[in-house]
């Protein structure tokens, strides 16, 4: 079974990886750990001075998703412990979140998609999106949305 994992750094991120923990055992798995590195939108005149600004985001963007990935890895790995039976990959993917999780499901060929969810009622869904419910519509495999304690207010 192939399983992409996308992660976000977030506390709903880790509890969708406790839950995964849970019910599965990495060490029998493909798994694929992605972190979308999402960049802001370049803005034109009169706010052309702020794209010195855009390479230093785009950096701390990386550097996030990849500490994202990096967390992740390593509480699969301590899992499968000693056994090296299942496979692990990871990628820092650039651009919408949604959109790169999908295609990135899409060419691996995933049968599983887990990511968490933040909860967010319909107004911060209506000026945020919601990646998980993007996801959960759009997918080309099955999906485990965690939905956990810390946001089931």
């Amino acid at each position: 079974m192939k399983v992409l994992i996308a992660a976000d750094g977030s506390e709903y991120s880790d509890e969708a990886i406790d839950k995964f923990l849970e019910l599965f055992k990495p060490e029998k798995l493909a798994i694929r750990i992605v972190s979308v590195a999402a960049l802001p939108l370049l803005i034109s005149e009169p706010y052309a001075g702020a794209i010195d600004m855009y390479p230093e985001t785009e950096e701390a963007a990386r550097e996030h998703a990849q500490a994202a990935i990096a967390k992740i890895e390593s509480r699969i790995r301590e899992r499968m412990g000693e056994m090296k039976t299942g496979e692990l990959s990871s990628d820092v993917l650039i651009g919408s979140p949604a959109r790169r999780i999908l295609e990135e499901a899409q060419s691996w060929k995933a049968d599983l998609i887990v990511a968490g969810s933040h909860g967010y009622g319909f107004w911060e869904r209506m000026m945020l999106g919601s990646v998980s419910q993007s996801i959960a519509q759009h997918s080309p495999c099955s999906v485990l949305i965690v939905r956990g304690e810390k946001n089931s207010s």
